[in-house]
């Protein structure tokens, strides 16, 4: 994991190859297929679905991803969020390019730092300060083959190593890096860091791109704030 460490420093995001196997990936598939059939369904996908799901639960608590994530995070890591995408031909969109900068808490306490606060399917959100988010490991679950044509995930690499960026500094980093494209198996992990400025296309064909997100960290939020699942 030392590489990994590593690449994740300098590059913010790095694609592990055959990470869940086939069993998993389908117990998972099917249980979220089944979610959006019965009244939990959205556009693009679900929220929350580690409340609403005990095999993606099971999966991110799994030996697998405790050995992904505890030598870059630390014994205290623990997941926090669960997101679930469904891109399809009946529900596509494309996604600019931009930094995730919120997070999933139980209640919304005032504090210095925490802003724009929200709620998403029930669940409050805020935009904690640079640190909290630089402290979060984000892991993307394959379901599909993805590529281009799909709308797979794009990336700037290094883009997350000048913490919350401005609308000017994004547009410069957009003119000047390369883009890399995260083509990725069935199966595949992509982990990456929440700053990394990354966007989508549309897809142009008609399969899908499942892809189920997971966000962990080893941070205690302050003041009495706590994350949603914690």
């Amino acid at each position: 994991m030392t590489n990994l460490a590593e690449k994740l420093q300098i590059d913010g995001y790095a694609l592990l190859t055959q990470v869940v196997d086939a069993e998993s990936l389908s117990a998972a598939t099917d249980d979220l297929a089944q979610l959006m059939t019965r009244g939990h369904r959205r556009l693009a996908g679900l929220r929350n679905i580690l409340k609403l799901s005990a095999v993606v639960r099971d999966l991110a608590r799994s030996q697998s991803f405790t050995e992904l994530v505890e030598p870059i995070l630390g014994k205290d890591a623990k997941v926090v969020r669960g997101l679930y995408f469904d891109k399809r031909a009946e529900a596509n969109w494309k996604v600019a390019w931009h930094q995730d900068l919120s997070i999933a808490v139980r209640e919304k306490r005032e504090l210095a730092g925490f802003r724009c606060w929200s709620t998403k399917a029930g669940v409050t959100h805020v935009q904690p300060p640079a640190y909290v988010m630089e402290g979060i490991l984000a892991v993307r679950v394959h379901l599909d083959a993805t590529n281009e044509d799909s709308g797979a995930l794009r990336v700037l690499p290094n883009s997350h190593s000048n913490g919350r960026l401005s609308v000017a500094d994004i547009l410069k980093l957009k003119r000047e890096a390369q883009t890399v494209v995260c083509c990725a198996g069935k199966g595949d992990v992509l982990v990456m860091r929440p700053l990394l400025l990354h966007s989508s296309s549309e897809s142009t064909n008609a399969s899908h791109r499942r892809v189920i997100h997971l966000e962990f960290t080893a941070i205690d939020l302050p003041g009495g704030l706590e994350w949603c699942l914690s």
